[in-house]
């Protein structure tokens, strides 16, 4: 099994930047990562995911985060970051690390097997 856990939610301005981190442990070989994010009063949705690094594979982003959002990750450590820049008071949400193991790009949260706690970012106006 995986176990995933995210660091570095907080309060930021509009126009500021976050780097979220999710360390996992565990079985950690030939897992697929996204991050997902969910705001108070509305579903689930995808936000960014990466690929194993020897598939090959892109990685993708939702149209909302395109641009301002940079998934990656530190094989070495075990860790998928999400850098955040010029955040939106419409990115505040608690935001979920998930993994699964396979060689694609994934954006559906039903894709996934294992989950983070989540860590909260706000975004004042």
């Amino acid at each position: 099994q995986v176990q995933l856990v995210e660091f570095g939610g907080g309060l930021v301005q509009a126009g500021g930047s976050l780097r979220l981190s999710c360390a996992a442990s565990g079985r950690t070989f030939s897992i697929a990562m996204g991050w997902f994010r969910q705001a108070p009063g509305k579903e689930r949705e995808f936000v960014a995911a990466v690929p194993v690094p020897w598939s090959g594979g892109r990685t993708a982003y939702a149209d909302s985060v395109e641009g301002r959002f940079t998934i990656s990750r530190d094989n070495a450590k075990s860790t998928v970051y999400l850098q955040m820049n010029a955040l939106k008071p419409e990115d505040a949400a608690v935001y979920y690390c998930a993994g699964v193991m396979g060689s694609g790009t994934y954006a559906l949260g039903s894709q996934y097997a294992y989950w983070g706690p989540g860590t909260q970012v706000t975004v004042s106006s």
